[in-house]
């Protein structure tokens, strides 16, 4: 009896992560990381609703993404995947994931949600554009620095300093982007947008899908104490934010 054998495509150049934190000479543009971040909400739309049975990763990070000889990315690391009918909640006994990238909820009750993967896939967006670890030794947590940036109007500060210093790239895209990563990483589960409405954002179709969840900008905007208790008093809506809710 022969033997089975399971062939993987090949990844020529590595991680989406090696290509953040690198070289200035082998990292990526700011339309590559764009290209990437919608491939990345693409494969986990469809591990949401394009399969029978609904399968939440529950490891997203850019060290998962994985490039191949075009630069175009794919969802790896099923190691902690999780399968399971739609509709129902997955209940875990221990805490899974990666330290930074974890949403609330997880860490509160032990249970994954398809939001759960929402809010990692936010995480992923802004460590992606702002070239930055989600929590680094003596700096703020990545989304709480990004929350920060925009309530002072000053949103475009948190991208990549070596990416705003060759300017190539759409202002109003990169902009769009670098919200729908707050949005998605709201600490509120219900608040967060589904991956069908994060493809729709990505793709320039505000509509998108099923209506949200949220009522308007405030709603979604709401400052959470989990997270962002020292920006709780000083929060406001930044003009323009209401499209993406």
């Amino acid at each position: 009896m022969g033997n089975f054998l399971l062939v993987y495509e090949y990844m020529d150049n590595g991680s989406l992560d090696k290509r953040v934190f690198c070289d200035e000479s082998m990292m990526l543009n700011c339309e590559e990381r764009i290209r990437n971040i919608k491939g990345v909400a693409f494969a986990v739309l469809y591990l949401h609703e394009g399969w029978e049975e609904q399968v939440l990763h529950r490891d997203i990070k850019a060290s998962n993404v994985l490039l191949d000889k075009d630069m175009n990315g794919k969802l790896g690391d099923f190691g902690l995947a999780r399968m399971h009918s739609h509709g129902q909640v997955a209940s875990t006994r221990k805490l899974v994931g990666t330290v930074g990238y974890m949403a609330p909820e997880v860490i509160k009750t032990g249970q994954a949600l398809t939001r759960t993967d929402v809010f990692m896939f936010g995480i992923l967006i802004l460590e992606v554009m702002c070239g930055r670890r989600p929590m680094e030794e003596g700096k703020p947590p990545l989304v709480e620095f990004v929350w920060g940036l925009m309530v002072k109007g000053e949103l475009m500060n948190a991208l990549d300093e070596r990416l705003s210093a060759k300017g190539d790239f759409n202002l109003q895209q990169v902009e769009k982007v670098l919200q729908l990563g707050l949005l998605c990483a709201y600490p509120e589960p219900k608040s967060r947008p589904n991956m069908r409405q994060v493809v729709s954002i990505l793709e320039g179709n505000n509509e998108g899908g099923e209506e949200s969840e949220n009522e308007n900008a405030d709603t979604c905007l709401r400052p959470h104490s989990i997270i962002l208790n020292d920006y709780s008093d000083m929060l406001k809506v930044p003009k323009g934010w209401e499209a993406l809710c």
